[in-house]
């Protein structure tokens, strides 16, 4: 079915609640794992309903967050998520507990138990209220960013709208416009802090309350961390900055003499060619024509993906007054129809969307007609390798998008994949050293982002005052919106990394391990399955090693 055909219906409270309670105490009487099993599919269709109703009122308000129904819609399901999903725990605590759990472990997994002991940790009907203002801040910094309007030479643009600007060729366009950016966070950035520190106070205490001593643990339950803990991303972290810093810096060092410039500022943190980063050269029509062209080159998988993803309007891409920033992958459960929101801008970012998101939509696809759905159930560093992985298995389609300027796109691309790496993990670090010292002021939470770009990013010099080396995190939706995710980055970037190493050995046999990736989806753990895939662990010492040493020659050409 189309996009703008898909029907939705607000889900109501009380049936809701009946239909949980109804299908927990049928659960609970079920004389057999095969009476447990049975009442599960039922399970599967209440869950359907409720989350392809969540999922389009998030998406359409998501598409014009000005759209005063979808607005009033995602608030309400901001408040009544939380109750649903405090119903979802008391419902796998029947599965957990089962006398049957052997039995069942059997045909849902391992990792689903799993995960249903951590959410039992992590959710109690105690702080339903404070999750219910957690989703409140979070959609508020949502709008706000959404809200920007930017005055720069004779014309009114959002954040997503001024990134052309910000990546001119002539390097005194992109001082202005930089120096627009900066205007727009100073004036919201009181705002941002009083959101970001009500989301820390009520996080932490939503973790007192549930017995730990601050939200890092809690957070990493959340975010269904079932393979590794934070001394194991310590450790990576570690090894990033023993052996990618170092590799970046030099990678700065090459783009700084290629840009012919003294040094390194903010404004030219993204810019790779002293004559401009290459950028697509059709319309956003004609690049996703481009796109259906790539996928049907690809593979007969992926052709049968694009196909059904244009035919069903499936992709939302264009940047619009009042759209939200930023882009991601759904999945509209009741139609098995992954969607890609995305906001293009003319920068080499469209293409990116083409990558990005179709690897993730494109794993969501092969799963469609999954019928153990906790198979689907991805750890969010599982799927990021998909979404990652598949930038690189375009690389031979690139002169599609970019013409001439395709092998400078590949370069830039590389270099970018791997100086990611180091900032994502000063994101990660970032949250800890907040969510371990809650009681830390604004200004202290900015001093503490400054020091950090230091120790990951120690060739970039900001000249605007210090104002931005301290706060442009605040437009990172991620901090705000998903803590603890952005490691879940860096992870699968280093297992992408691995892909494009086996792809220039052997691209046919590479494609085939990623494929098999893709169908394990979440089997096993992050650890088993990426093994199972025939790819290194992240958190083994050595892997970010011979990374390094396997790629750096290549990025530095």
């Amino acid at each position: 079915m189309k996009f703008s055909e898909m029907p939705y219906a607000r889900v109501d409270r009380a049936w809701a609640e009946a239909a949980y309670k109804d299908l927990i105490a049928r659960s609970a009487a079920a004389g057999s794992a095969a009476g447990q099993l049975a009442v599960h599919q039922e399970y599967y269709k209440l869950s359907e309903t409720i989350n392809t109703s969540f999922a389009l009122a998030m998406i359409r308000h998501d598409i014009d967050t000005a759209d005063e129904f979808y607005k009033a819609e995602q608030e309400y399901a901001d408040e009544l998520g939380p109750v649903l999903q405090q119903l979802d725990v008391e419902y796998g605590r029947q599965l957990y507990r089962s006398p049957w759990r052997a039995e069942l472990e059997k045909a849902l997994g391992e990792p689903f138990f799993k995960n249903i002991g951590m959410s039992m940790r992590a959710y109690d009907e105690r702080i339903v209220p404070l999750r219910q203002q957690e989703n409140a801040l979070t959609t508020r910094y949502t709008n706000l960013i959404a809200a920007a309007r930017i005055e720069f030479e004779g014309g009114v643009y959002n954040l997503s709208q001024m990134r052309p600007f910000t990546t001119h060729a002539d390097r005194a366009v992109r001082q202005r416009a930089w120096a627009a950016l900066r205007g727009y966070l100073l004036s919201v950035t009181g705002e941002l802090d009083e959101i970001y520190d009500a989301l820390v106070k009520n996080r932490t205490e939503q973790a007192r309350q549930l017995g730990f001593e601050n939200y890092i643990e809690l957070g990493y339950l959340r975010m269904l961390r079932n393979s590794y803990d934070r001394p194991m991303v310590e450790s990576f972290r570690r090894q990033v900055k023993e052996h990618l810093v170092p590799l970046a810096t030099k990678l700065h060092e090459a783009r700084r003499a290629r840009l012919g410039v003294d040094r390194l500022c903010h404004y030219d943190n993204d810019m790779y060619f002293a004559a401009g980063n290459p950028a697509p050269t059709g319309t956003p029509e004609e690049i996703l024509a481009a796109g259906r062209q790539m996928y049907a080159e690809l593979g007969p998988e992926t052709k049968e993906f694009f196909d059904f993803m244009q035919q069903n309007e499936l992709f939302d891409v264009l940047g619009r007054p009042n759209k939200a920033q930023g882009g991601y992958q759904a999945y509209i459960d009741a139609y098995r129809a992954p969607f890609i929101f995305a906001n293009f801008n003319g920068t080499s970012g469209d293409v990116d969307v083409i990558t990005h998101e179709c690897g993730h939509a494109f794993q969501a696809y092969l799963l469609r007609d999954e019928p153990v759905r906790e198979f689907e159930a991805l750890g969010m560093e599982t799927a990021e390798i998909h979404s990652m992985s598949m930038e690189y298995f375009t690389y031979p389609w690139m002169e599609k998008f970019f013409g001439a300027r395709a092998g400078e796109y590949l370069q830039m691309h590389l270099e970018d994949s791997i100086t990611f790496v180091p900032y994502g993990c000063m994101v990660d670090e970032f949250q800890h050293i907040v969510y371990e010292h809650p009681e830390l002021t604004p200004a202290e939470r900015k001093a503490a982002w400054a020091a950090l770009e230091k120790t990951y990013r120690p060739h970039l010099h900001y000249d605007d005052g210090g104002f931005l080396a301290g706060a442009i995190w605040q437009r990172q939706m991620h901090i705000f919106q998903s803590p603890f995710y952005y490691i879940d980055y860096c992870l699968a970037a280093t297992c992408a990394m691995q892909f494009k190493i086996k792809m220039d050995e052997d691209w046919p046999a590479a494609w085939q391990q990623y494929l098999k990736l893709c169908k394990l989806a979440a089997r096993d753990y992050f650890t088993g399955v990426i093994t199972a895939a025939g790819l290194q662990s992240p958190f083994e010492d050595g892997c970010l090693k011979a990374i390094a040493e396997k790629l750096g020659p290549k990025a530095l050409g």
